[in-house]
Order: structure tokens, then C-alpha cells, then sequence
């Protein structure tokens, strides 16, 4: 039975379950309610910061402690609404975790992280965080707000774990027990009280499992991430060239990486989200190097129309797929060499200089008379 939200005044109480209700209706899994003092994060973000582990992400710099203080970025705010979203497919299957691992031992294949293979989550979460607000001004008239995800400076992770979303995973992710961490954090920064929820304790115990499978060591310490290293860091927000010792470790991921969600256990309880948004599109979850290399920038531009992968652009795209198609050369059988390497020299002349080098260093990972492989070189 629903809540009764017609009420011309309903309690802090009863207007947040109204909130859930609404929420759940428009795809949420849950909602929480956090405080906007966050002072306690300061020191951690300042030292994380200091340290360089946000490589060329100046945005998280530049905005100083705004990110730790929502007030002084939406002056008036008293509350934070937070919400998460799923974002498994219907259809994934049970072994889905077993699938994604046995894909990063094919060398072919052009793993995408799995939150982005279907539509742009920055524009389905926006948008239906503010058909919650409206509805929620629908309840108590006009109210100061606003609506983020992943798209401002804000300490999601801080404010989903102080409002109960879950608990900070030793891989820096946000981890629920019901849920595992395949999910979106949203927010909506609002100027009224609400009751605070609860925050929910860490539960990954002795479990080391997220910083053993890291293939470049970006998960430093428990709890502590070098972003320079990470893969998704480095073939999303990178722009430039990707350091060299750090290429042979990306394998195939071309796009994000899910290494550590792929082993934690938690992730068992991953759910899925009926929503259409988040179907795989283009066959993405089974794509082969070779196939994508072929897409010139208008097919790029047309195939990523409304998808997270889109704004790295096609030369990041083609940066991104050298790499991984130096490392199947590196390892391919003598029959599969000759097509890896003419689909190569395709690009030896492309115009972006970034391409260029990358291309040049995949082919040197297998010398043109060494049919049998083995011979790779930096």
C-alpha cells in the first residue's frame, strides 16, 4: 500500500517516506538523508590532493573545500538528498562476474567497463533527480535545490556513506550489502530539514581481493587510490600519452575498468535495474579491437550518440584501442599477426600526434620477423 502524500502537512517523517516512494517509482533503489557538515573529510581530501593522486583532474583541486562544504556551494542547503540507481542490465545473467573475467583473457576482445554500454547515466540520473524534486515541490511549494551526479564538485562517496547508502570499500567505491557497488550516486542539495538516516559500518573485513586483481596497482593502501594509475582514469580523463610501463597492464580495457567490482564479493548481490536506459547498445559487451579500430570519427560520433564514452573523443578512442591491440600482438597467433598489424598501419599517419605514438609503440610490440611472438619492446 503507498503513502499517503496528499496531506497539506505532512510531517519530516512522512514527507520522506513520500520521497522513497516517489524515488522508487522513477528507478531509485534507495534513499537517504545526510547532514552538510563533512569538516571530518577535509583532511583526507586535502592530503589526497597534496599527494598528486588526482593526476590532471585540476577540477578537483580548483575547487578547493567547496566539494566538503555544500552550503558554501548551494548557499541555503541544510540537507542532502542522496539516491542510487542500479545500473545492471534486465537481462545480465547470474555468472555475469565469471563472463567479464573470462573477456579480459581473450586478447581480441575490447572490454567497455559495463556502466558504459548504454545510455549516459549523467543524463538519466539528472533527469529523473529532478522529476523528484519537482514532485517533492509538488508536497511543500517552491524550495531551494539542486540536482547532481558525478557532475559538480560533491563528496558523493562521503555523503552516501554518512546517509546509509553504504560503506566505503577498500577500492574507494561505495559498497552496499544488498547491493554490491554496481550503481549510481545522485543528489539533490536541498534547503529544508529532513530526519538524517543512518550510516551503514564498513564490512569488508580482512578481504583484500579489490587490491590484489588491480592490474596497475592503483589501489595504493586499503582505502587509497592513485587515480594516475587507475585504467579508468587513464582512458577516460587522460589526455595525453599513457605511461609506458603502465600499457602492458591495461590488456584489453579500452574504456574503464571493473577489475576490482568483478572480484569483490559483494557484488553477488548486485542488482538489476528494469529500466531500458542501461541495455547494451551496439553489441559493445562483445566487441572485438579489430572491429572498433574501423570506426572512422563519424561512425565513432554516431555509435556513442547519448553515451558516457562520447566525450573522450574519437582520438582518445583510437589511443585507447592501440594499446590494447599492441598487447594482442604481443601475444596473437602467428596466423592473426599479419591482420593486427596492417589494421595498425592504418593509423601510422593519423593526424593526432598522441595516435601516432601509440600506434608505432603497438607495433614494436612484436617484431615484424618474429611470427612466433615473445620478442616485445617498450
Amino acid at each position: 500500500m503507498g503513502v499517503n502524500c496528499q496531506s497539506s502537512a505532512l510531517s519530516p517523517d512522512h514527507l520522506l517516506a513520500c520521497i522513497r516512494e516517489a524515488a522508487h517509482s522513477l528507478g531509485f533503489a534507495h534513499v537517504g538523508v545526510a547532514d552538510v557538515d563533512l569538516a571530518s573529510a577535509e583532511p583526507g581530501l586535502l592530503a589526497w590532493l597534496a599527494q598528486g593522486f588526482h593526476g590532471e583532474m585540476a577540477y578537483m583541486a580548483a575547487h578547493g573545500l567547496r566539494r566538503a562544504r555544500p552550503a558554501e556551494l548551494v548557499p541555503g542547503t541544510v540537507r542532502v538528498l542522496t539516491v542510487r540507481m542500479d545500473y545492471l542490465p534486465a537481462a545480465t545473467p547470474a555468472d555475469w562476474r565469471a563472463r567479464e573475467l573470462r573477456r579480459l583473457t581473450e586478447p581480441g576482445e575490447a572490454v567497455i567497463s559495463l556502466y558504459a554500454r548504454g545510455r549516459d547515466y549523467h543524463k538519466v540520473v539528472r533527469g529523473r533527480l529532478q522529476k523528484l524534486a519537482d514532485t517533492i515541490a509538488g508536497w511543500v511549494g517552491p524550495f531551494g535545490h539542486r540536482v547532481f551526479t558525478d557532475s559538480a564538485p560533491v563528496l558523493e562517496a562521503e555523503l552516501a556513506g554518512r546517509s546509509g547508502q553504504g560503506w566505503r570499500g577498500k577500492h574507494t567505491l561505495v559498497l552496499s550489502r544488498t547491493a554490491g557497488s554496481t550503481f549510481f550516486l545522485g543528489e539533490i542539495y536541498i534547503d529544508f530539514a529532513l530526519p538524517l538516516t543512518e550510516p551503514e559500518q564498513g564490512h569488508c573485513g580482512h578481504c583484500h581481493a579489490c587490491l590484489d586483481a588491480c592490474p596497475t596497482g592503483a589501489i595504493t593502501a586499503p582505502y587509497r587510490l592513485d587515480a594516475r594509475r587507475c585504467i579508468s582514469y587513464l582512458t577516460i580523463e587522460h589526455a595525453g600519452s599513457i605511461p609506458e610501463d603502465l600499457r602492458p597492464r591495461m590488456g584489453n580495457r579500452i574504456y574503464g575498468c571493473d577489475d576490482c567490482q568483478l572480484v569483490c564479493p559483494w557484488n553477488k548481490f548486485a542488482r538489476r535495474n528494469a529500466l531500458p536506459d542501461f541495455d547494451e547498445r551496439h553489441g559493445l559487451g562483445h566487441a572485438e579491437l579489430l572491429t572498433l579500430w574501423q570506426w572512422s570519427e563519424e561512425e565513432f560520433l554516431r555509435r556513442t550518440e547519448g553515451s558516457p564514452i562520447r566525450r573522450i573523443g574519437h582520438a582518445r578512442w583510437l589511443r585507447n584501442l592501440a594499446v590494447a591491440l599492441g598487447n594482442a600482438l604481443r601475444v596473437a597467433a602467428p596466423a592473426q599477426v599479419p591482420a593486427v598489424r596492417a589494421a595498425l598501419q592504418q593509423h601510422l599517419a593519423h593526424p593526432d600526434p598522441i595516435v601516432r605514438e601509440h600506434v608505432q609503440w603497438a607495433l614494436r610490440q612484436r617484431d615484424a620477423d618474429d611470427p612466433a611472438g615473445g620478442s616485445a619492446r617498450a
